[in-house]
């Protein structure tokens, strides 16, 4: 049976092309539809798999399903009748102990579909990766999108392989023991093709900056709370799929007393959530017992190395501030940013260091640079696995970003191909001006809706084993093998030491009332310590693991540590 919630139409009537005479043959019957108590428009026709159809709403032009399962002629075109051949299962592990790889199936590979990402599970897992984060793979315009435009939430984009393929990839990620991740999308819809004001008020008015604001708390949002929940059933209990990452939940507009948060966390039980927030905030962690991406710690390593420090990375860059956040997770924990000219956060007082996904770099930390350039296109190999050594050696959940392994010479660019090219062009000179405000140059911006920004994206596997992408990969390989033999995921970090010359104590403005972790004594020579260690620009790390007591120690200068016995950039560890 056809169905459709629409309680702003008076009449809807079903387009079909049913599947037996062909459903690209143009032949299409329409249907008036019943209208129920509910808002719900019924029609008592049979579903069949590999039907076409699409909805007329008072009169309207045929606009496909908002609950659409496959949309193979694209976000316009009509909808597809899909049916799973058979449920899958999660794994069923825990998020602790987990070890991420996000990727792009669109620029993972030349061919860019679910089954060429097939052809390198087995790579991931060698490396150490134990579960894929797939960027978002609903339908989106043209060929070419991060995902983020996303417009049918129930649907795979048959640019990938569409829901099929996807299982595919499940099934055989499954078979090697690699849980699967999917990044879902529910703070906006995309600007390009998205249908469903047309049907009822799945959004409220307002724009999030991508995208129309979802109706979560206004009039008739139950339904629409429904449809997100519906989404994520269908991942979890149909696909199998093992967790789910909720894009920007700071832009949700969700004020209640019931969160959507809670609720896609019942509905997705046993798979893993992982919010993605802005607001420091460890009511993610703490109330709603989820997990959330940490991006204070990547931006206290990222500028420790790299010496940046424009835009929101202002507050950060010394070892202090990177000392701190390895012990309190956050900087800003009521602290003041300077970026955001307020106080921002709030502390965490009962943590859970797994529950804090950390990394050293992202999609976003890569994309919205305005080349797209990567960590490993400015860094040496040594700075590389320095970034790595601190992120791959402490409790947190780590995440790589495709490519990071081996430090890729491609860059990841922002890129998208709507069909409506006013939209496209918009979408350029947006990202020129609001990377014109942080600071970038501008012309730095590739187009994003040249072919060749998507086309420089994409991972060239070959030089994995080249030099020097050889000896970054062992780096990652050998810090891989050393945390999950030495399980540090359930380590606790149980003394931080650290100089830095020539850095300047953080700001009594900055520090507000919480403290920072202090240097060693200036004096440099308390009883017991090595001679000569108060000098450099150095940290050293202590984790009590299980069974061992796990050293770690990272040189970030140029120059030799002499009494800790580190060259430039050089990361030890090492258990006892």
């Amino acid at each position: 049976m056809y169905s459709v919630w629409a309680p702003l139409a008076e009449n809807v009537e079903l387009v079909l092309r049913p599947a037996e005479t062909g459903a690209d043959s143009g032949a299409e019957q329409r249907i008036p539809m019943t209208r129920e108590a509910d808002s719900w428009f019924l029609a008592d026709v049979p579903a069949t798999p590999g039907d076409r159809y699409g909805f007329s709403v008072d009169g309207s032009p045929v606009f496909p399903d908002p609950r659409s399962k496959r949309q193979p002629d694209g976000i316009h075109g009509l909808s597809e009748v899909w049916q799973i051949d058979e449920p899958r299962k999660p794994l069923g592990r825990p998020l602790r102990g987990e070890v991420l790889y996000e990727l792009h199936v669109g620029t993972f590979t030349e061919e860019g579909t679910f089954d060429a990402a097939i052809e390198k599970l087995d790579e991931l897992a060698a490396v150490g990766a134990t579960a894929i984060e797939l960027m978002p793979v609903q339908p989106f315009g043209g060929q070419r999108n991060w995902g983020y435009d996303g417009v049918m939430w129930h649907a795979v984009t048959d640019v990938y392989g569409g829901p099929d393929g996807l299982l595919r990839l499940i099934d055989a990620a499954h078979d090697r023991d690699l849980a699967v991740v999917l990044d879902v999308v529910y703070n906006h819809f995309g600007p390009d093709g998205n249908y469903t004001g047309v049907f009822g008020p799945y959004t409220a008015g307002g724009s999030t900056g991508w995208g129309d604001v979802v109706n979560l708390q206004g009039r008739d949002s139950d339904e629409v709370r429904t449809y997100i929940l519906e989404a994520v059933r269908q991942w979890t209990q149909e696909f199998g799929v093992d967790g789910l990452r909720l894009d920007a939940v700071h832009a949700l507009d969700d004020t209640g007393a019931v969160s959507i948060i809670e609720q896609i966390r019942d509905a997705a039980e046993p798979a893993w959530i992982m919010a993605e927030t802005d607001q420091n905030d460890p009511v993610y962690t703490e109330g709603y017992k989820v997990a959330q991406w940490n991006d204070d710690i990547h931006h206290a390593i990222h500028t420790a190395v790299s010496g940046e420090n424009h835009a929101y990375y202002s507050d950060f860059g010394t070892v202090e501030v990177l000392a701190t956040t390895l012990q309190r997770v956050f900087w800003h924990d009521g602290r003041f940013s300077s970026f955001r000219g307020r106080t921002h956060g709030r502390p965490v007082t009962d943590p859970e260091p797994w529950r804090f996904v950390t990394y050293t770099t992202t999609h976003d930390q890569t994309g919205n640079r305005a080349a797209g350039d990567r960590p490993s296109m400015n860094l040496s190999v040594k700075q590389q696995l320095a970034k790595a050594t601190l992120v791959l050696t402490s409790p947190f959940t780590p995440m790589l970003f495709m490519g990071e392994e081996w430090g890729a010479s491609t860059p990841f660019a922002f890129f998208v191909d709507h069909e409506d090219e006013e939209l496209n062009q918009a979408t350029r000179e947006g990202r020129m001006r609001e990377f014109a405000r942080a600071g970038w140059n501008p012309q730095e911006v590739p187009n994003p809706a040249a072919e060749e920004t998507f086309q420089a994206s994409v991972l060239k596997w070959s030089e994995r084993t080249e030099s020097p992408h050889d000896e970054v990969l062992r780096g990652y390989t050998d810090l891989l093998e050393f945390r999950r033999t030495h399980r540090l995921a359930e380590a606790e970090l149980v003394d931080v030491n650290w100089w830095a010359d020539g850095e300047d104590a953080v700001s009594e403005e900055l520090a507000g009332v919480n403290p920072t972790v202090p240097p060693i004594d200036a004096d440099g020579e308390p009883a017991g310590s090595t001679p000569g260690l108060a000098q450099g620009r150095w940290i050293e790390l202590t984790y009590q693991a299980p069974d061992t007591l796990v050293k770690v120690a990272v040189n970030l200068s140029d120059e030799p540590q002499q009494a800790l016995d580190l060259g430039p950039w050089e990361a030890r560890y090492s258990a006892e």
